[in-house]
């Protein structure tokens, strides 16, 4: 038994999408069984887009129903039957939230009737419903109200069923471990099936082989898979344009990173925003207070006369203080990472020796600010080839920086004997030096130990 189901909704992401409208048919395989069409009040205002779209207006839904009022209808007649949609994971997500947020949890086995058409009807130029409908001469009327989709979805599946293949291809679908309903509906499940769980940057592209995000992971299948369970606005939306996914292999997560920032600066993909804003900089400094002590602590850059480190956005510029805090066993409370004057309690960060609590002489944990502030400054200091994992057990990959300035990465057989810098040069593609780059480089050396940081 099948719930062909359509909804409209406010249009605000998966979380803060309400639904004004929902029509669900009751199929038995060969018949109509039962119908359920509704306006559902969203206890919200309908923007004024939705209403152009739909023609539903907060006028049309003040006296209908809100959807806790008809949650047990759903339930009832959705109940031991497979949700079927046309792109289902946005109807099944968005009926899903509105149950969490009345405290049921709603579960039903899923269809998607855009992915079973691209299987038994391959060839055509778009999967959309009204040009699906088109190309297939079912009637669409009511575009873009629940019950008339719904309708039209129930004549499409109707015409999937009765194809030839229909029952090994819904069998497949149908099969918990085949990931058939997870994967956004214009993306092969063979594309998805080739990305390797190993260390990498990935491309999603649309239907027009446009590159519309570039990642990076250690896992490339678990992070690409991630994507499609996240139900952020942005995320629903990337997915659902996504009709294909390439991937290079980087050997380790550092060579991804540099990756997928030469790339990221390269393509500029409509769906990376991060590295694409420049936003206000920051800056972490050093200074003494009047008890002798040495303090770290970051603010704007145009705050700073003597910035021992820029980085790009406040965010990053903590997590580095973090990260040196711990690394040197220094105080959270005197690299101003809490805001107290007792001693310190950072929920993270236990590595302190007892400075802010009169038991570390100042002179000692004085060194140790030193030594930080001399590592914080390891781009500046001479040439350095990092040496990491290659693409495979018969490579290296190597990360050059020199004069404070990184110049590029490459991969190096392991066969191939390297003695000079100019051996090294001759494997390196040029990179620009970013400030994102800068960040990932001074991080990585400083959480690494010198075995893995050459010096030629």
């Amino acid at each position: 038994m099948y719930t062909i189901i359509d909804i409209e909704t406010t249009g605000n992401g998966i979380k803060g999408n309400k639904i004004t409208e929902i029509s669900i048919f009751k199929y038995d395989g060969g018949q109509i069984v039962d119908e359920f069409t509704s306006l559902v009040n969203p206890q919200c205002p309908i923007p004024y887009f939705i209403t152009g779209l739909t023609g539903i207006d907060d006028q049309m839904v003040q006296s209908a129903p809100t959807f806790h009022e008809i949650a047990d209808t759903i339930q009832s007649i959705t109940e031991g039957c497979i949700f079927v949609a046309h792109s289902v994971n946005f109807d099944y997500g968005v009926i899903k939230e509105e149950f969490r947020q009345i405290g049921i949890d709603f579960t039903r086995k899923k269809l998607c009737t855009v992915r079973l058409s691209r299987q038994l009807i391959p060839g055509l130029r778009s999967y959309s419903l009204g040009k699906l409908c088109s190309a297939v001469e079912i009637p669409l009327v009511d575009r873009h109200r629940a019950r008339g989709d719904a309708h039209a979805t129930v004549l499409l599946f109707e015409q999937l069923l009765n194809k030839p293949e229909s029952e090994d291809v819904f069998k497949k679908f149908l099969n918990a471990r085949s990931q058939e309903a997870t994967l956004p509906p214009h993306l092969p499940k063979s594309v998805f099936d080739n990305i390797p769980q190993k260390p990498g940057i990935y491309y999603f592209k649309n239907q027009k082989g446009d590159i519309i995000y570039v990642g990076k992971a250690i896992n490339l299948k678990k992070r690409v898979l991630g994507h499609f369970y996240d139900k952020s606005r942005k995320e629903i939306q990337m997915c659902s344009e996504t009709a294909n996914i390439d991937f290079k292999l980087a050997g380790s997560e550092l060579m991804a990173l540099l990756m997928e920032s030469a790339e990221i600066k390269r393509l500029f993909p409509p769906y990376n925003r991060a590295q694409k804003r420049t936003g206000k900089q920051y800056a972490i400094f050093a200074y003494e207070d009047r008890n002798g002590i040495m303090h770290l602590a970051y603010n704007t850059i145009k705050g700073v006369p003597n910035p021992l480190k820029i980085i790009h956005n406040q965010t990053e510029c903590r997590a580095y203080l973090e990260e040196v805090c711990k690394s040197f066993s220094l105080c959270p409370r005197y690299c101003h990472l809490q805001q107290t004057n007792a001693a310190c309690s950072h929920h993270e960060i236990n590595t302190c020796e007892g400075i802010c609590r009169g038991k570390e002489a100042v002179e000692d944990y004085n060194q140790k600010v030193e030594e930080a502030i001399t590592h914080m400054k390891l781009l500046a200091s001479e040439v350095r080839i990092i040496k990491e994992k290659g693409r495979d057990s018969n490579e290296s990959a190597v990360v050059l920086i020199a004069d404070g300035i990184y110049k590029g990465f490459g991969f190096i057989d392991t066969d191939i004997e390297i003695s000079t810098l100019e051996d090294v040069e001759a494997f390196i593609t040029p990179q620009k030096h970013t400030v994102e780059t800068e960040s990932i480089l001074t991080q990585y050396l400083l959480k690494h130990n010198k075995s893995q940081v050459l010096t030629p």
